[in-house]
């Protein structure tokens, strides 16, 4: 019998249409895929569309999409598709993923207000005495690239780093990898994750950059998440405990605070994380997975709402579908699908509540399409049926 891998291809924000409860988000309307489709006229994802992602989108938003396709389709394999609801209360990166991985989060994380100042006094003056900081610049909900260009050169002046959150339930600190240092924003991040912690935050996050003024200011692949742990055990930890291997590439590390992992693999940047997918599902040994994720389409086109961006890093990432599937062996399966929609047509930059893709394929998948799922959990508990662990607690095999 050939080898059990299972790869899972998570699209950072890539939903295709509005959940039922997206007005309790103020989502109403919101529809990723469809409204690039709309805004653009063509998309050239003809993997994708073999796969059954247009269908999957159809059956989500009850409307044609039909996206002019010129290209033909170079990847041949059978697969189930469909889409996914999220039942977690929050819209964020980790409810989505750890979701996935059979873990919803059934509680409400907290959130720092967007208007300045966002953060409590009281918990600066403590991030700052136990840093020795001088004091800290931004303060308010903004875009990383945005506030770096903005804040970048009296940043390098005054030693002061720059600290800023989001829709997300975040703190994150952006500061010169030359200038301030690396180690020591990780450090300064070490502290502050202890500090937000009585304010129920998710995520602290490192953003360092270089460059000397601003134009030049350029964000680098040091990002590092500083990451609640996952309240329940997810499908990682049992692949794990039972002797199996759990590959992680780009943020998925952070994102389960390491746990459940057996090897983490930087990498940065749509081309740079293909590669090392393609090269980690290619050596990896029976009984593994190997989960990706393409943070570019939330991180770089979602929030800045770049629509000629994502549709070109949609068509980037077909392209390389084929690849994936040539060197599949007899048993393997991979999925695709997201971990919450990021509309870069919509107002404001946060993420959108939207169902998400579900598609499994392999050479031994039946084709069929598998209805809209109710929990992102399905996709965990049809890896646990895949690797014969015990079931989760929660979600409904496809498998």
């Amino acid at each position: 019998m050939s080898p059990k891998r299972a790869i899972i291809l998570m699209m950072d924000s890539f939903g295709i249409g509005g959940a039922e409860d997206a007005d309790r988000f103020g989502d109403q309307g919101a529809d990723t895929l469809g409204h690039i489709i709309k805004a653009r006229g063509h998309l050239q994802i003809p993997n994708l569309a073999a796969l059954g992602l247009l269908s999957a989108a159809e059956m989500s938003t009850g409307k044609d999409l039909q996206p002019e396709i010129s290209s033909p389709a170079n990847i041949d394999l059978p697969a189930k598709y469909g889409f996914m609801r999220e039942i977690s209360h929050g819209k964020d990166t980790s409810s989505g993923h750890w979701e996935m991985a059979g873990c919803p989060v059934s509680f409400d994380w907290g959130y720092f207000k967007p208007d300045y100042p966002s953060f409590p006094p009281e918990l600066i003056e403590k991030i700052c005495t136990e840093a020795k900081l001088p004091g800290i610049l931004g303060n308010k909900a903004a875009s990383g690239t945005a506030i770096i260009e903005q804040l970048g050169i009296t940043h390098i002046q005054t030693g002061k780093p720059i600290c800023y959150t989001s829709a997300d339930s975040v703190f994150q600190i952006a500061a010169h990898e030359t200038h301030f240092g690396l180690d020591r924003l990780y450090r300064l991040c070490e502290i502050a994750f202890k500090h937000v912690a009585p304010y129920n935050i998710a995520r602290v996050i490192a953003r360092p950059f270089i460059g000397e003024q601003p134009g030049e200011f350029q964000r680098t692949k040091n990002r590092h998440d500083y990451s609640v742990t996952p309240p329940k055990p997810t499908v990682l930890d049992a692949i794990k405990k039972a002797g199996g291997h759990v590959i992680s590439i780009g943020k998925i590390n952070d994102i389960f605070a390491g746990r459940g992992i057996t090897k983490a693999v930087k990498a940065s940047g749509l081309e740079e994380l293909w590669n090392a997918t393609l090269q980690e599902a290619k050596n990896a040994p029976d009984f593994s997975l190997v989960f990706t994720n393409f943070v570019d389409f939330d991180m770089t086109w979602g929030h800045r709402r770049d629509v000629e961006g994502y549709a070109k890093g949609l068509e980037y990432f077909d392209t390389r579908l084929a690849e994936l599937a040539a060197q599949m062996q007899e048993d393997d399966i991979a999925f695709i699908t997201a971990d919450h929609g990021c509309d870069p047509t919509y107002k404001g930059t946060d993420h959108t509540r939207e169902h998400v893709p579900v598609i499994l394929f392999g050479k031994k998948v039946n084709s069929q399409f598998i209805g809209g799922r109710n929990s992102y959990a399905d996709l965990g508990q049809t890896l646990a049926e895949y690797f014969n662990l015990p079931p989760l607690h929660v979600g409904k095999s496809f498998l």
